[in-house]
């Protein structure tokens, strides 16, 4: 990047520490613009793990994050999604947004917010705002612990205020235009495709007898535990990794990774995750069928396909759309050898046993067919059709075809 080249100030929904959606998408953003990365405001109250490293204070922080990202840290008052409290909040934050600016002498491009804070439309003629809709904020008002009435006001005055409007998934995109009365985009997340290698993983995980099925992610209310349980008690080895809310059925949740053929991995470094994935056979989404999911786009299906192994998904609307993809957009002659839906237990079980039938038989292929696929839905493409909209022009190498193939230093 050159001294001269634009900057976008993207209001993240999770901090950077979080390797989110935002993060994943900024990444692919620095071949456009250098940015100015804002976290979610968070209290000097807020409780360490919550915090994810990020500094307790009472001031905004500054750092760079690399030659082309810098971070600012914001705070708010405690209690600062509570009525009363929550109205100084986005004062608050584009306060400090403007210090960040006036410290820094950057002269933004465009803003992007992937929240529905009051921060669109403050920031002058010539300054694109933008609404990047990563979730279904209303709908996932519960799972959150705040109010849907007050958030769908929110999201009504965002898409409101932004030049641009982009959502995730083509549930929420349908939504927003009804509000917008106008058509609104979809941006669904990306992939970073690799080959990686389960041989250093441990013992356990690597003798778990095949097939393995993985479940990859964060581990809450989202989940069907009874497509789970069936894959197990059908016979397969299943591998789960990642967080888990403490909350969601922790008796049952306990009596399943104790059964055998049942392994448990808590969080993991996102750069450790593609040797998870090669250490299954088949990955699954067994979401349920609730409002927040149907407007969400799993990022799991990408991550799973893009390490070079099929999934098993129940039918939301982003898992339809990329199937659909997948049989005529990549003219894939058996789709669902690499990507299966299914809602009941029966059928979900038997979506699992097809496609781990056929990767037994033709590995090498099927990853290569995973990986081709995942290459039409790179974090680069998704970046190219952001910065279109936001009026962004890329360099010559930012043109240039960056749907490789990067190695993970630890898969080696």
């Amino acid at each position: 990047m050159n001294a001269g080249d634009p900057y976008v100030v993207w209001m993240a929904n999770k901090l950077w520490d979080a390797h989110s959606v935002d993060r994943s998408m900024v990444r692919a953003l620095e071949r456009y613009a250098r940015i100015l990365w804002v976290d979610p405001p968070i209290s000097p109250a807020t409780r360490a793990y919550r915090r994810l490293g990020a500094a307790r204070t009472v001031r905004p922080h500054l750092s760079a994050m690399s030659d082309t990202v810098t971070r600012l840290t914001t705070t708010a008052l405690p209690g600062l999604r509570r009525p009363g409290v929550r109205a100084t909040t986005a004062p608050l934050l584009r306060a400090q947004v403007r210090w960040a600016l006036r410290r820094t002498g950057i002269e933004p491009a465009a803003l992007v917010s992937t929240s529905l804070e009051d921060v669109l439309g403050w920031w002058g003629n010539g300054v694109v705002s933008a609404l990047y809709g990563t979730d279904d904020y209303v709908a996932g008002a519960e799972l959150m612990r705040m109010s849907a009435s007050w958030l769908r006001a929110q999201e009504r005055r965002a898409v409101a205020d932004a030049d641009v409007v982009m959502a995730l998934s083509p549930l929420l995109a349908q939504r927003w235009s009804a509000i917008r009365g106008g058509p609104v985009p979809v941006i669904p997340n990306g992939c970073t495709p690799v080959q990686a290698s389960a041989r250093h993983l441990p013992p356990v995980i690597r003798e778990l007898p095949r097939p393995v099925v993985g479940l990859i992610g964060r581990l809450n209310g989202r989940i069907s535990l009874d497509l789970v349980e069936a894959i197990v008690d059908a016979g397969f080895s299943l591998l789960v990794v990642g967080p888990r809310d403490s909350r969601w059925e922790p008796q049952r949740f306990c009596a399943l990774t104790g059964r055998p053929g049942v392994h448990h991995v808590g969080r993991v470094r996102a750069e450790e995750v593609p040797s998870y994935i090669a250490a299954i056979d088949v990955g699954i989404v067994p979401y349920l069928d609730s409002p927040f999911n149907r407007a969400s786009f799993p990022i799991k299906t990408l991550d799973y396909l893009g390490a070079g192994r099929p999934a098993v998904s129940t039918s939301l609307p982003a898992a339809r759309w990329l199937l659909d993809d997948l049989a005529h957009g990549h003219r894939e002659a058996d789709p669902g050898a690499i990507l299966a839906l299914a809602d009941d237990c029966a059928g979900f079980v038997a979506a699992v046993r097809h496609i781990a039938s056929g990767v037994r038989d033709r590995e090498s292929a099927h990853a290569d067919r995973c990986r081709a696929f995942a290459l039409r839905h790179t974090w680069s493409r998704r970046a190219d059709s952001l910065a279109a909209l936001i009026g962004l022009t890329g360099t010559a190498a930012s043109q240039a075809c960056v749907d490789k193939l990067p190695q993970p230093g630890n898969s080696r």
